[in-house]
């Protein structure tokens, strides 16, 4: 997982989107820009399209974006367009088709 991220990182950076690094305390980075920005490198760099997204507080909200092969990310999205990357990985599985069929799904 930490690979992926790392390489997904470094093809983001490398398509010329303008984003800033910063360090965590756990040492992770976490990539923010503007908001188009980080879009334009996820359709154009991962084929990802946004699945969805939901209101995380009155300031901000989280989309997840997803692409045909399974990569996805999750961003946050402040009230002045401003989003960071929260995580992204592989081999995402959706579950909305079941999930609207059966209810909630206790695990």
């Amino acid at each position: 997982m930490a690979l992926v991220l790392v390489l997904r990182v470094g093809c983001l950076v490398g398509m010329g989107a303008a984003l800033a690094l910063s360090s965590t305390e756990t040492g992770a980075q976490v990539i923010c820009s503007d908001h188009d920005a980080i879009v334009d490198g996820l359709a154009d760099g991962f084929q990802e399209w946004r699945l969805g997204y939901g209101v995380a507080s009155i300031t901000t909200i989280v989309e997840i974006y997803v692409s045909d092969s399974g990569t996805w990310t999750m961003l946050m999205t402040d009230v002045r367009g401003q989003s960071c990357v929260l995580a992204a990985g592989d081999g995402w599985e959706s579950s909305v088709d079941l999930a609207d069929k059966t209810g909630p799904q206790r695990h």
